[in-house]
């Protein structure tokens, strides 16, 4: 079985602080996920400074200034951090990545060598930049929050007739509100993503808690994303909805653990740690009381008790009404060389 591949997002929770950043790289890595990744923009050229906040930046920075522009401006990752964050993962024996926002963005990654682009929702229907990124022939994730079938039909056939191997694309469903309401997530959408573009799938998280994915893990993503951060109350726009350090490891491990628990061939048989309780927890015919030669078996001879290393209870029927040539005792196991 492929292993789920496990994204620790920790995105723009940094919050302009390098000192910060690589405490997240510490986090992702201690909670053995696969990549920490960051997102790689320049404000000027994503958003335009009239742009306002969307309703969860708002609530979740609560400064009194509604300009989109001025968020992420004080939030781009400066092309020096990346160098060094990339090495101080590597240091840490985790994958570095970043989502690149623009053209300009993807190319600085890939100079960087970044092996996966990642495409963030809000750029599924960017054609322009949807060419740029399938003319790098490397692998490519794609977000799929508040699309519809048909856009993300649109989007995989760009990327293909721009160059990109479908092979190397995985699309993950996923819903752009932070926090997503429960009643809102749909997961069922993501097999149907499977179904409809024969494509490798996953799913990219942003409610709270860290049940959804590992559901989604059991329904066959082979990619997680999920956003985490040092602190839930941070100021910022993701904080909120992110994970702290514990609950990241926590999530970690249970996709670990179902993907164990879902590893199986699928045939239904005695595993090889249960067999050793099978004579202990199973049943086996035993004699209800003394017996002696000549007796004539009755049902009501019969007892029915542990452990299971004698007749199976199940062959009752072929010893009533069979002739004792021993005598027995209350308790005793019914045994074949009991009869001719």
């Amino acid at each position: 079985m492929t292993k789920v591949l496990i994204i620790a997002e920790a995105g723009v929770n940094h919050n302009g602080d390098f000192d910060m950043a690589k405490k997240l790289v510490d986090a992702a890595a201690n909670a053995k996920a696969d990549y920490v990744k960051f997102q790689t923009f320049k404000a000027d050229k994503i958003v335009s400074k009239k742009a306002k906040k969307a309703d969860y930046q708002i609530k979740n920075i609560n400064d009194n200034d509604d300009s989109q522009y001025a968020m992420l401006k004080k939030l781009e990752l400066p092309d020096e951090w990346h160098y060094l964050l990339s090495d101080y993962a590597k240091s840490k024996n985790i994958k570095f990545l970043s989502t690149g926002f623009d053209v300009d963005s993807i190319d600085f990654l890939d100079n960087l060598g970044i092996e996966i682009f990642k495409i963030p929702s809000g750029e599924l229907t960017n054609k322009p930049y949807l060419v740029h990124i399938a003319k790098k022939n490397k692998e490519i994730i794609l977000s799929t929050g508040m699309a519809s079938m048909l856009e993300i039909r649109e989007a995989i056939d760009v990327l293909i007739e721009a160059g990109s191997k479908k092979e190397l694309i995985s699309v993950l469903h996923c819903n752009t509100e932070y926090p997503t309401p429960m009643k809102d997530v749909n997961l069922k959408a993501m097999n149907e993503i499977a179904k409809e573009f024969d494509i490798k799938i996953g799913y990219s998280d942003h409610t709270l808690g860290i049940e959804v994915p590992i559901a989604a893990v059991a329904m066959g993503a082979k990619i997680i994303e999920k956003h985490f951060t040092l602190d839930r109350t941070l100021s910022g726009p993701d904080h909120l909805a992110s994970l702290e350090p514990n609950e990241l490891a926590n999530m970690v491990k249970s996709i670990r653990n179902i993907e164990l628990a879902i590893s199986g061939n699928g045939i239904k048989e005695a595993s090889e740690s249960e067999k050793k309780n099978i004579e202990i927890v199973r049943k086996s015919l035993h004699y209800n009381s003394n017996l002696y030669v000549g007796h004539i078996l009755k049902e009501e001879d019969f007892l029915i008790i542990r452990p299971g290393t004698g007749i199976s209870p199940m062959r009752i029927n072929d010893y009533i009404g069979k002739k004792l040539l021993v005598s027995v005792n209350e308790n005793d196991l019914l045994s074949e060389n009991h009869f001719l």
